[in-house]
């Protein structure tokens, strides 16, 4: 059994999709291939996304950055989550027809100001983290992990 592989969506690429990709790549411990797209991708992830994944998830996020989703049109995925309605709706074919699943989320970067900004940062990362919790329950998405860390086990002792 393979790896399970995922990728988040959003359209700018600088904060959803950026938590979304940190705190699966957190809450799985590494058992799977985790990415994140968008269709107009900012310069960098938003500072108060990588904060909050810093300060509330204890997240590394050195190796976030924003991608654009054509870099990722010809790879095979499990699953591809949209975290914005906008990219729900363009959302491009992949090989292999992964399952799709759609998470709304606002843009947290809209708020009115600074404080707002930085509760609606924490708000989606809370969302998501709890989305998650439920989603990598399932039976399929939760076997194939423990099939990763079994499969890794096994090579580690090799």
């Amino acid at each position: 059994m393979d790896r399970l592989r995922v990728l988040f969506l959003c359209t700018g690429n600088s904060a959803r999709s950026q938590i979304a990709e940190g705190l699966f790549r957190k809450l799985s411990r590494g058992r799977a291939d985790v990415f994140s797209a968008g269709t107009a991708p900012e310069a960098e992830v938003h500072p108060l996304a990588v904060n909050v994944l810093r300060e509330r998830f204890q997240v590394n996020t050195d190796d976030l950055y924003p991608k654009h989703l054509n870099r990722f049109l010809s790879h095979t995925f499990d699953y591809v989550i949209t975290v914005c309605d906008r990219i729900a709706e363009a959302c491009p074919t992949f090989p292999g027809d992964p399952a799709r699943i759609h998470w709304s989320f606002e843009d947290p970067a809209a708020a009115e100001d600074e404080e707002a900004r930085r509760r609606a940062f924490e708000l989606v990362a809370n969302g998501l983290a709890a989305r998650m919790r439920i989603w990598m329950a399932l039976p399929a998405v939760h076997q194939r992990l423990d099939a990763a860390e079994a499969r890794d086990l096994r090579h580690s002792r090799a």
